[in-house]
């Protein structure tokens, strides 16, 4: 029971260390300073695109993925094609590291050093998550230096120079140690102290964790990794507010956050819950976009407001959390009949456990990729086109989408997108906006 629990925990902590992924930004270069194998800095809208009496949406969408150049495709489809052999070695490297420490028994040592610090459980089970997640950092520390540092700079992705990088790593380190080392001790306690029910009332703790994850992250994790500030110029906003007015969103303000420092990646988001629910534009989309683009991407993100996606998310994680609890409860036990002893394991409310749940939890969720990516990528269609629909601004869309193809391949198989991918293809989105401006083209014929 202690097993499950734990592994719950340090996946969630896994999720809080990405958001200061997800914050890394960097310096956008400016438009004379793109390489050729970069995709445009100003996408202009092609004739075939025109509003006319023979637009087609097929030869408008064709006419778009036209304007990247072969190399900046060909450098896009390399990175992204990479990430799906990065998601097995992340598996594979994270199945190793976790029955490493099971086998050599190095997780029953820490827990023996836990236990000869103090006699206090909770404090026990602390001071075993610290270890476990320092040691663990150790030796996954190679493969987060290629992933996250070196590739990036490969790729002309990343602006961050390796002492800034590894600051954040060790900011996201403490991030996990705190708050991972609080819902850990809340998991093992539930586990002590409800033997028959642990995985139930694990999965209730471990959902409240989440809540409570995605309500102080834009107030009190973000901040740690960069700076957001109110967006003040009248000819970004205006626009956006109109149309969050226009669709009953109760907001007056606009946030930017310096993705720069750490990355040339144009972004948005909605992040919070509740009253730290905002929106937020990066300033390489302000630098790099144009007005259209920027409201689409704004429109887009409203939808995820209006259409209520957190929420709606959140019960999808419930429901993970929950089949994954289950797992746990019938996995740990076979697991720690067999090899318990050999692990010097001595059950569930053992905190040595935290590796074999760990273990579980990655095939769980490896194997559950393409379900969880096909949810996300369903919520950002419907995204979409409530942005197309609020912004009116198809080729603005098209344009996003390009941006975007700078690190996501633009046109995969179906099954492929299917299986890797959590946003529709830059193909899909731009054929979604083109499809939209052919059956409006009467917004968009000249006085």
């Amino acid at each position: 029971m202690k097993i499950r629990l734990a592994l719950s925990a340090t996946l969630f902590v896994f999720a809080l260390c990405s958001l200061s992924h997800a914050a890394r930004g960097q310096q956008a270069p400016g438009p004379g300073a793109m390489p050729a194998t970069a995709m445009p800095s100003v996408v202009q809208v092609p004739l075939e695109a025109q509003p006319s009496d023979h637009f087609d949406a097929v030869a408008a969408t064709n006419a778009y993925l036209a304007r990247i150049p072969a190399e900046a495709r060909a450098r896009s489809d390399a990175y992204f094609e990479g990430g799906y052999w990065l998601m097995l070695w992340d598996f594979l490297y994270g199945a190793i590291v976790a029955i490493l420490l099971l086998q050599l028994r190095w997780s029953a040592g820490m827990r023996n050093l836990a236990e000869r610090i103090t006699r206090f459980k909770p404090l026990q089970t602390l001071i075993y998550w610290t270890e476990y997640l320092v040691v663990t950092s150790i030796l996954g520390f190679p493969l987060e230096v290629y992933e996250g540092y070196s590739r990036e700079h490969k790729y002309g992705l990343a602006t961050q120079t390796f002492g800034p990088w590894l600051s954040d790593q060790f900011k996201g380190l403490l991030i996990g140690i705190i708050l991972g080392g609080l819902i850990v001790t809340a998991l093992f306690g539930v586990v002590r102290r409800l033997p028959n029910t642990w995985w139930i009332w694990g999965s209730v703790v471990s959902i409240l964790f989440v809540i409570f994850s995605v309500m102080i992250s834009p107030v009190y994790i973000s901040p740690l990794f960069n700076t957001s500030k109110l967006l003040d110029d009248p000819r970004v906003t205006g626009p956006i507010l109109s149309m969050a007015h226009g669709n009953g969103i109760a907001v007056d303000k606009v946030y930017e956050i310096d993705a720069s420092k750490q990355s040339t990646r144009m972004s948005a988001n909605v992040s919070g819950l509740g009253n730290t629910m905002r929106i937020t534009l990066n300033d390489n989309l302000l630098k790099r976009a144009s007005p259209e683009e920027v409201q689409f991407v704004m429109g887009h993100e409203m939808g995820h407001y209006v259409l209520n996606h957190i929420p709606k998310d959140m019960l999808f994680l419930s429901v993970v959390i929950v089949l994954l609890f289950g797992l746990l409860r019938w996995s740990l036990e076979w697991s720690l009949a067999r090899w318990g002893e050999k692990w010097q394991i001595h059950g569930i409310t053992d905190t040595a456990v935290v590796p074999l749940v760990v273990l579980i939890g990655l095939i769980f969720f490896f194997v559950l990729t393409p379900i969880t990516n096909t949810q996300t990528r369903t919520s950002e269609y419907e995204a979409d086109m409530y942005g197309l629909n609020t912004s009116r601004q198809p080729d603005g869309m098209a344009q996003a989408a390009i941006h975007l193809g700078e690190y996501r391949k633009m046109n995969p198989g179906p099954m492929e997108e299917f299986i890797f991918f959590d946003h529709p293809s830059g193909r899909n989105r731009i054929f979604a906006g083109m499809r939209w401006k052919a059956e409006n083209l009467k917004l968009f014929a000249k006085p």
